[in-house]
C-alpha cells in the first residue's frame, strides 16, 4: 500500500490539534481495501488544497464552478461496486509498471471544507478528514450515492469504517 500526499495548503492552523495525516490516510485506504476484500496491493494520490483550489478542479473535471468538500477520480473503470477483477482487462492502465500496485486513483480534499465541516457537525478535524477519506475511498472502489439505496450501502460503509478504527464524532 502506497499513497502519496500533496500539501499545497496546511491541514493545521496554529494552535488545532494535530495528528498524522499519513497514519489516517494509511488507515483509512487499508481499512477500505480489506472490508472490500481488494486482492492487490493499492496506491493512490491525495491533494490537500483550499477552496479555491477544490473550485477550480471541480470546474476543470465536473464542469461545476464551485467549491465542494472532496473530489475522487478513480483510476478504475468499475462495472460493479469492488469489482476488482476489471483492472485485469487492461493492466497497462490500471497497475503501476514498476511496483505491480493497483493504481486506485486521485482524491482531492478541501482543507478549508474539512475544517468549516468539522465545526459546523460539532467533531474535530481529525474525524471530518477520515470521514472524507473514507467516502472518497469507496469512490475509487466504485461505489455512488446517486441512488437512496446507494446513498445509504455507501454511508453505512464509511461509518463502519470509522468505528472500526475508533474515529467517532465525538
Amino acid at each position: 500500500m502506497i499513497f502519496y500526499v500533496d500539501q499545497e495548503v496546511p491541514l493545521f492552523e496554529q494552535g488545532e490539534p494535530e495528528f498524522s495525516v499519513d497514519e489516517i490516510v494509511g488507515q483509512v485506504m487499508e481499512a477500505v481495501l480489506e472490508a472490500e476484500d481488494c486482492p492487490y496491493e493499492a496506491q493512490l494520490n491525495l491533494l490537500l488544497t483550499d477552496d479555491e483550489g477544490i473550485r477550480q478542479y471541480n470546474r476543470d473535471f465536473r464542469n461545476i464552478n464551485k467549491a465542494t468538500d472532496v473530489l475522487s477520480f478513480p483510476g478504475i473503470p468499475f462495472r460493479q461496486e469492488a469489482g476488482f477483477e476489471v483492472a485485469e482487462e487492461d493492466p497497462n492502465n490500471c497497475f503501476d509498471p514498476e511496483s505491480g500496485e493497483l493504481l486506485l486513483g486521485d482524491i482531492i480534499i478541501s482543507v478549508e471544507k474539512a475544517r468549516s465541516q468539522a465545526k459546523e457537525y460539532g467533531h474535530s478535524l481529525k474525524r471530518e478528514f477520515a470521514f472524507l477519506l473514507a467516502h472518497s475511498m469507496y469512490h475509487l472502489c466504485g461505489y455512488d450515492h446517486m441512488l437512496p439505496e446507494e446513498a445509504q450501502r455507501m454511508e453505512g460503509k464509511q461509518e463502519d469504517i470509522l468505528r472500526k478504527l475508533g474515529i467517532t464524532r465525538v
